[in-house]
């Protein structure tokens, strides 16, 4: 058994200084630790796909040194089902590294609840389909750091994700002061602000006008774009193709958390990310973290054409809601919903204000014709953008 601070601690030797996750037994002693280091920063998320996806993001902001900023994702095992997505079409595919701490419920031999009873057993394996090298989490103190250099290779070689599974008992127990709270952001939240003028779904403006908006009040050297996945990204690249922009693939649902550390591990760049209504169907818990972690620099405009349009135009369950008054039940100090793009023009172009911004444009279903894919790969979409944002610091 070890102390949480002798691993922590060696792992902020390495550059590890981000931790994410959703808790489980096995891991309170970490985060009791993490949140009483000012020094050092833990988000509670929604589930474990949207940890991963935040710590990627931090991955992707780089630093001074680091081709890739180190940050580690922290889980149940049972959690491996959430993260199967964006483990598989996120940091694989981008080549985003980040350390997995994945505890072993359920392990064959060690009796625990009913619902471990099959994840237990094939969690090694689940790691392997996914092409997640692993090891047993060190249970000696002299083990830490062999295990961290281990990891830290592997993910310099490969920028992808190497995993510690956690055996129950690894790490001693450590006190969570009553005093500390997970999250410190108190902001002064404003009213959904509405500004419809009742157009018909033809009349609304096409995603392809509310993205050349963005193109202009997104000027390069400030600001770091994060295109959804689907139509969004490429119609944004056919705009303009620009190294401040990110096109997602695959991970659907993921652009929020994804720029949520990105925004949270570079407050010197304003960020912007271009949501659609089925991705934030999908993982809609990423609105409450943002609201509760999000900054100043962060702006959140989400394209609402009520369909699924890259696969044929299947309606979302959008019109049944308002994004804007989720938004703001969740956090964000501002919330704006239209249908008028010269809002969102404004929108865009206004001062920052105490934390996150939130607007919903509806939008018409068009696409233009024959919509190009990027053609870069992803990996060197990533490259660009980290070339971009660190000048002076070498990115692998």
């Amino acid at each position: 058994m070890i102390e949480a601070r002798q691993f922590v601690e060696a792992a902020r030797e390495k550059g590890f200084d981000w931790y994410a996750g959703v808790p489980c037994s096995y891991l309170t002693p970490f985060i009791n630790y993490v949140l009483q280091d000012p020094s050092l920063h833990y988000v509670s998320m929604a589930n474990e796909g949207d940890a991963v996806a935040l710590i990627a993001g931090v991955a992707l902001s780089g630093a001074p040194g680091l081709s890739h900023r180190r940050g580690i994702t922290m889980m149940q095992n049972s959690g491996l089902g959430n993260a199967v997505s964006p483990l598989t079409s996120l940091t694989w595919t981008f080549r985003l590294p980040q350390l997995l701490i994945v505890t072993w419920r359920g392990q064959p031999g060690v009796a625990d609840e009913p619902q471990h009873a099959l994840m237990g057993p094939i969690t090694p394996a689940i790691l392997e389909k996914m092409a997640i090298p692993w090891e047993v989490f060190p249970t000696e103190p002299d083990a830490i750091v062999p295990a961290l250099d281990r990891a830290i290779a592997h993910m310099d070689k490969t920028g992808r994700p190497y995993a510690l599974v956690m055996q129950k008992g690894s790490v001693a127990s450590y006190p969570l002061k009553s005093s500390v709270t997970t999250v410190s952001n108190t902001k002064s939240v404003s009213c959904v602000v509405s500004k419809w003028r009742g157009l018909e779904s033809t009349a609304r403006p096409s995603q392809c006008q509310a993205l050349q908006k963005v193109v202009t009040q997104t000027p390069t050297v400030s600001t770091v774009v994060f295109a959804s996945t689907g139509f969004c990204g490429r119609v944004l690249y056919a705009i303009d193709d620009r190294p401040n922009q990110l096109y997602m693939v695959g991970s659907m649902g993921c652009v929020v958390p994804l720029a949520l550390g990105f925004a949270l591990a570079r407050p010197d760049l304003r960020v912007v990310i271009l949501d659609g209504d089925g991705a934030a169907l999908m993982r809609m818990g990423a609105f409450a973290t943002v609201g509760a972690y999000g900054l100043s620099n962060l702006q959140h405009l989400l394209l609402d054409n009520g369909v699924h349009n890259s696969t044929g135009g299947q309606a979302t369950v959008s019109s049944h809601l308002s994004f804007a008054g989720v938004a703001a039940a969740c956090g964000y100090v501002s919330s704006l919903e239209t249908d008028d793009i010269e809002e969102i023009d404004t929108w865009l172009s206004s001062a920052p204000l105490a934390g996150p911004r939130f607007a919903c444009l509806l939008t018409n279903t068009g696409m233009p014709e024959s919509l190009p894919r990027p053609s870069m790969t992803p990996v060197e979409v990533k490259t660009r953008l980290m070339r971009h944002i660190n000048p002076t610091t070498g990115v692998n």
